[in-house]
């Protein structure tokens, strides 16, 4: 079928290519050399702006031959350094483009040609080299395959600023493992990017900000050794500091609060440092607010999230700073209204960063609430999150569903009742029962969880259950006899467990005989998981408190991980 499929395509592809583009490609054959220059010189003029033209071209074997041209000691320097500029020119068309340049092992061939010393032809090679190895369909792997070639890059590195801005842009989307890492630590990254930061040339700055990112990201070796590097005199941090300034540009200050915030989780900056707590955490504050692209608050949210993920802290200064609660709220807003939103390319574009803004704001407040109970209870009551999570779970998407209930079983873990009853009345029962009858196992599991995180602490358990106890039964009943997975039926086992540790809530069990006929039966059976669950349950049952401490095993659930 995918044949049948192709056929059509590639005719119709091939019916648009003009004599104009025929002409192009054969000019390139000429035998008089300076045919040839003035061929590609059209070329170059001709394929700018134009997709169908670069299209074209490729179809028609421009670029072996181009390439060809490029390698050839005997070809001009003009010419060679002209062939580079149209390569790169069809690099920046579409990603089928650079698919067929990769294919045409256009990487190997102008890495060759940086070994040529002059400038302009280098240039040119490193412009095309930098587009492709930008575009996410390009093996980064293709730059360490020669092991000679990061040595050879560093070297280039004070050839011009056009060098440093290229050479800088390809390790930073270059650098996607530890091991990629240590290739550029050990062939002097730091001490040859270093002095890039005070360059006159913003995009180099820029570029040079980029590349530390992504050295120092979960890095302690580059970590460690950029807190003591010094840049005309002045510590690395510190340059860093001065880049997060308010009158620098937005990219600029995320980028080097990026850096700070990496040294520090490596270990290299303390969390109490001035650095940290008065100049990083508060640009990144200030990243997630709504006067900024949607795009800066999705990465000042997930950056902020991770600064201060294992520091207590640092989540009670940033739960206080620049009414950062509030503004989260607003990530679950967005786009306000779809319907105001006539342009297709900027709905879709709006919907893609409404799902991330969503996902950063979670990640944002199980961090701001991961370790302390009186930030949590301020995330929850003062920012209304509560109400923006319970709406999620009535979303058509599975993914929003489960983030939202989520969410919601964290915030329920260990708190107190003030926010359980806050949750189950915004939530309200009847979608607690939708919930809980969920075709999504993965819902109908987290479901299961924040039941579970609801019903723990004896008084808790009683009041709960004094409002809602038919229903919770009923739901409990239901799931135990139809089929489920082991793993449902032992959390539904352990709510009951958590019922029958109830003080008045353990009479809605002993008073069902169908009920203990059911943990009687789960008690006998082949499973040893529903087999203990079952055993908690009645060890509840039957533990008089006067006697001794009852085998609990109402503790709740907390995931830690960063939703789905």
């Amino acid at each position: 079928m995918a044949c049948l499929l192709e056929a059509p395509l590639r005719i119709s592809v091939l019916s648009e290519v003009t004599a104009t583009s025929r002409h192009y490609v054969d000019r390139l054959f000429d035998p008089d050399p300076q045919k040839v220059l003035q061929g590609v010189i059209d070329m170059k003029n001709a394929v700018i702006g134009n997709n169908k033209q670069k299209a074209n071209l490729i179809v028609l074997g421009a670029v072996p031959r181009l390439l060809y041209l490029l390698q050839q000691s005997s070809s001009s320097l003009e010419l060679r350094t002209e062939c580079a500029v149209v390569l790169g020119s069809l690099a920046m068309g579409t990603e089928n483009n650079i698919k067929s340049l990769v294919d045409c092992h256009i990487i190997p061939a102008l890495l060759q040609g940086l070994l040529c010393p002059d400038l302009i032809f280098i240039e040119a090679c490193l412009r095309c080299l930098r587009t492709v190895f930008i575009s996410p369909v390009t093996p980064v792997q293709l730059l360490y395959t020669d092991p000679t070639v990061i040595p050879h890059l560093m070297s280039l590195l004070s050839r011009s600023q056009r060098t440093q801005e290229y050479i800088t842009q390809i390790f930073s989307h270059c650098c996607k493992t530890p091991e990629h890492q240590t290739v550029l630590f050990n062939h002097g990254a730091i001490q040859n990017i270093a002095p890039l930061l005070i360059s006159p040339s913003y995009k180099v700055r820029m570029q040079a900000l980029k590349c530390f990112s992504v050295l120092a990201y979960e890095n302690t070796q580059v970590s460690m050794t950029l807190v003591n590097v010094l840049v005309d005199g002045e510590l690395l941090s510190q340059v860093f500091v001065r880049m997060m300034q308010r009158d620098q540009p937005i990219e600029m200050q995320l980028t080097a609060a990026k850096c700070l915030t990496y040294m520090c989780r490596a270990g290299a900056i303390r969390t109490d440092d001035s650095c940290i707590v008065l100049k990083t955490l508060p640009c990144l504050v200030r990243m997630c607010s709504k006067e900024h692209l949607l795009e800066e608050r999705v990465e000042g949210a997930e950056t902020l999230a991770y600064l201060m993920e294992p520091d207590v802290e640092l989540q009670r200064i940033a739960s206080t700073t620049d009414h950062l609660v509030a503004m989260l709220a607003d990530y679950f807003k967005y786009p306000s209204s779809v319907s105001a939103i006539t342009d297709i390319k900027r709905l879709d574009h709006d919907l893609k960063h409404a799902h991330e803004l969503r996902q950063a704001a979670f990640k944002l407040y199980a961090s701001l609430g991961s370790n302390d109970e009186d930030i949590r209870k301020k995330p929850i009551l003062e920012s209304g999150v509560i109400e923006l999570l319970c709406s999620l779970t009535q979303s058509d998407s599975p993914a929003l569903r489960v983030n939202g209930i989520w969410a919601l079983m964290n915030m329920a873990f260990q708190a107190d009742q003030k926010v359980k009853v806050e949750i189950v009345r915004c939530l309200g029962t009847e979608q607690l029962f939708r919930l809980l009858s969920d075709p999504d196992t993965n819902v109908l599991m987290k479901t299961l969880g924040l039941l579970r995180n609801l019903l723990s602490t004896r008084p808790h358990i009683d009041q709960i259950m004094s409002s809602h106890g038919k229903q919770i039964m009923q739901a409990v009943t239901l799931i135990l006899e139809a089929e489920h997975s082991i793993e449902v039926k032992e959390q539904t086992l352990c709510i009951l467990a958590n019922i029958a540790d109830g003080n008045t809530a353990k009479e809605l069990i002993m008073t069902n005989d169908d009920m203990l006929q059911k943990i009687k039966y789960y008690m006998g059976h082949s499973n040893v998981k529903l087999q203990l669950a079952a055993t908690f349950c009645i060890s509840n049952l039957i533990w008089n408190e006067e006697d001794g401490k009852r085998l609990a095993a109402r503790g709740g659930i907390k995931e830690r991980e960063r939703g789905m």
